[in-house]
């Protein structure tokens, strides 16, 4: 094993939670921190805050891995006596890195969604609204049948053939081609002005389209042709495997009442605790869940059919008019509402773990850490006293 560098990790870390993939208003990726720094701790926090870098400190990090960004809104100063700059300053005077992974950790594989579902034992899970599938060509090409396995080697060393967890995937079948070089041509196969017929295999795999140009190169340099015959086909898009949230299965149907202690239970304790929305006896099987705010995904969640609904920071209104709704058709969804932090606090230990996973797989090693610190802005409740229903009034009667 070898010491990996900061620029390694960033590399492992935008590999699961492409920056692509995040919302156009966001802020991910490196905010500071020297790409040749040697990293050999890393610690998870949802928040970029003061306690957090304490904690970092105190511990020796290297980086500081965070949910929410530091710097989502410009900046027009960083210096020591703003908050956003006294903590930019200990960052780099304590050489120690900052990378944040927000809405493209949401919808990742492995990421926010997948960790709620997973903490509150949901299974069978598919994206609440998907994301679209990567847009895919397929490259159909004609060569010489002793060419063909050379051929497939090229395109899938150019990033054609990978279809899931395997490479190299083609498909190719034989036919017989015909051409008739000019007098300008320089046939590999064939005369000059002489009808040619070859036996050749018919290839066709599939590529990202944004690996087009590097995909035709390849091909031109290791076909044998002088002009080689083949098409590019642009696929029909899909809904992919990622995406905002995720709707699952409970392994047993239980109640509203129930499925609101499972959720209190699985997250971290918080001042809000948790609020739920529907009839406390109401059966509970199937659940959609997003981690943040998720208000704006009530149309989403009703088209889903789920029983109830978790997420964070729901707002009178839209809960309440969702609410009315659900009254005049089945009750569905109820709704669970939980703390903005708490929503998210279980990505940290996936993050990590797979951190660490792809890190040994590189050849280098991090050792991670997950941050138990509660960075939920409220601190306290206090619970409302019991309310008796008003007595009428006797006063000013005999």
């Amino acid at each position: 094993m070898t010491a990996a560098t900061l620029a390694d990790v960033v590399r492992l870390l935008e590999r699961r939670y492409p920056p692509a993939t995040a919302e156009s208003w966001d802020a991910v990726g490196l905010v500071t921190g020297d790409p040749s720094q040697p990293v050999a701790r890393v610690l998870f926090a949802v928040d970029p805050v003061a306690a957090v870098v304490d904690e970092a400190a105190a511990w020796g990090a290297d980086l500081v891995v965070t949910h929410h960004p530091l710097l989502l809104k410009p900046v027009q100063s960083i210096a020591a006596s703003t908050f956003k700059g006294a903590l930019l300053h200990r960052l780099v005077l304590g050489g120690i890195g900052l990378f944040t992974a927000h809405t493209n950790a949401d919808a990742a594989t492995g990421g926010v969604a997948d960790a709620l579902a997973d903490a509150l034992g949901l299974v069978e899970t598919t994206p609440l609204e998907a994301a679209p599938a990567e847009p895919l060509d397929k490259h159909v090409v004609f060569v010489p049948v002793g060419a063909a396995e050379r051929l497939v080697d090229a395109l899938a060393t150019a990033g054609a053939g990978a279809i899931g967890e395997y490479t190299r995937c083609a498909w190719t079948s034989t036919g017989e081609g015909t051409f008739t070089p000019s007098e300008r041509a320089n046939p590999t196969i064939g005369s000059i002005g002489t009808a040619a017929r070859v036996v050749e295999a018919r290839v066709e795999m599939v590529a990202p389209r944004r690996l087009r140009p590097e995909i035709v190169a390849a091909l031109r340099a290791a076909h044998p042709y002088e002009e080689p015959a083949f098409d590019v086909l642009e696929l029909a898009s899909w809904p992919g495997s990622t995406g905002i949230g995720r709707v699952g299965r409970l392994t047993a149907p239980t109640t509203l009442q129930q499925f609101a202690a499972v959720v209190a239970e699985a997250l971290p304790s918080t001042a809000q605790g948790i609020r739920f929305a529907g009839d406390p006896d109401g059966r509970v099987e199937r659940v959609a869940v997003v981690g943040g705010s998720g208000d704006s995904l009530f149309d989403a969640v009703r088209r889903s059919g789920v029983d109830a609904y978790v997420t964070a920071d729901l707002r009178h209104h839209p809960a309440s008019e969702l609410r009315e709704r659900a009254a005049h058709e089945n009750g569905r969804p109820f709704l669970v509402d939980v703390a903005h932090f708490a929503s998210e606090w279980p990505w940290l230990a996936h993050a990590a773990r797979a951190l660490e996973h792809d890190a040994t797989a590189a050849g280098t090693t991090v050792e991670t850490r997950v941050s138990t610190l509660s960075t939920d802005p409220w601190t306290g409740r206090v619970a409302s006293p019991v309310q008796t229903a008003p007595h009428a009034s006797n006063e000013g009667h005999p």
